[in-house]
């Protein structure tokens, strides 16, 4: 028995929507759930899940010892699926599938955030690469050891095919059912869509936030993006005599806000033109969510600004590089000597080894990272 009427819970949503009434299932046949639906289980599983925990400790930007209250994957995590559910209820799409794909999306990234998966994937270039989207993907398909009948989290499609954003051909005809629209050049449900563009929305304002918090951009600097001027001077009009972090957080709140609504519009608009009847007509469409014309060219420039004066910057470089230093000794040693791995990570098939060696490291935290670091190659003198 169902406790919930999924028929009335489902009535609000568009046409167009994706629904779990209709899902596609999970890879092992499972009851239906009682009192929750097929989207709302996947989002319970992830958040219960030890690789969620772990998010609490991976890089966003700043090295989680840096500093206590810079963003950590698991608060960007919590931001990109707020953003992502305010979309979805005004575009009347499934706020649970975006939910579930947004706290998930980011489930596979390796330690030290992007420096860590360049770095990995430099390690891994003999061996069919790393890509934290297919290794997120494997966390919930195989990784995660939660559950008496089955590996994984046995997570429904639509929440598995959303959360593998980017995909090669190859490895797309490898991973079956959910990576044939990379073969088909079909779209995802628009669930998926908005998770992706509420990722982005998240992470450059938050880095904009944690980037004046270091030190390492000045509001003076900001300035010279339109989307930063144009909200900045609005709050200095509201409140003249405002500074410091309060007005740091009212600017940056009036653009995730205008960001969000821009975007809920343009969608809008583009929703009418294809006038869609079902969820297999979002596939057979183009990309339906994105910004309008102006408004995206406002974000790419603040991504471009990021990148210049933030990612770039000399002392985030500097921690870069220690951590594609761990990232890569860790991997050499591993591979060198496969008996300093745990048991669970050991092969007898040599073919196999390297990727059970992306798993493991893809699974630390940053400072679990530098105490294996440290174990491996310091020599303790006390």
């Amino acid at each position: 028995m169902n406790l919930i009427d999924l028929t009335a819970l489902e009535a609000h949503l568009a046409p167009y929507a994706a629904r779990a009434s209709a899902s596609r299932g999970r890879r092992y046949v499972e009851p239906a759930p009682e009192a929750r639906t097929a989207f709302q289980r996947d989002r319970d599983r992830i958040i219960h899940s030890a690789a969620f925990r772990r998010l609490e400790y991976k890089t966003q930007v700043f090295v989680n010892h840096e500093g206590d209250l810079f963003r950590t994957r698991l608060t960007h995590s919590l931001e990109v699926a707020q953003i992502g559910r305010s979309i979805a209820r005004n575009l009347r799409v499934n706020e649970d599938l975006v939910e579930a794909i947004s706290l998930a999306h980011d489930l596979g990234h390796t330690p030290f955030g992007h420096a860590g998966q360049d770095a990995l994937n430099e390690c891994m270039r003999a061996y069919g690469g790393f890509e934290h989207n297919l290794q997120s993907l494997a966390v919930v398909d195989e990784l995660e050891e939660c559950y008496a009948g089955f590996n994984g989290l046995n997570l429904t499609f639509e929440t598995r095919e959303g959360i593998l954003k980017h995909c090669s051909r190859e490895n797309a005809q490898r991973l079956g059912e959910v990576g044939e629209r990379f073969l088909r050049a079909e779209q995802p449900t628009l669930e998926a869509q908005i998770a992706n563009f509420a990722d982005e929305i998240a992470y450059n304002n938050h880095d904009i936030d944690d980037g004046v918090r270091s030190g390492l951009l000045a509001v003076e600097q900001l300035d010279e993006l339109e989307l930063w001027r144009i909200h900045h001077r609005q709050v200095l009009a509201h409140w003249p005599n405002l500074s410091g972090r309060r007005l740091v957080h009212e600017t940056i709140r009036r653009i995730i806000n205008a960001l969000i609504v821009d975007l809920i519009a343009a969608t809008t608009l583009q929703l009418q033109d294809h006038a869609l009847a079902s969820p297999d007509a979002v596939r057979r469409a183009p990309a339906l969510v994105g910004h309008s014309a102006n408004m995206a060219a406002q974000a790419r420039q603040l991504k471009q600004f990021l990148f210049k004066n933030l990612y770039r910057h000399y002392q985030v470089m500097r921690m870069t590089n220690k951590a594609q230093r761990v990232i890569t000794g860790l991997f050499d040693a591993f591979k060198h000597d496969h008996r300093l791995l745990p048991p669970q990570y050991q092969s007898q098939q040599p073919e196999l080894q390297p990727r059970l060696i992306a798993h493991y490291i893809a699974g630390m935290t940053d400072r679990y990272a530098l105490k294996e670091y440290r174990r491996l190659f310091v020599v303790d003198e006390g």
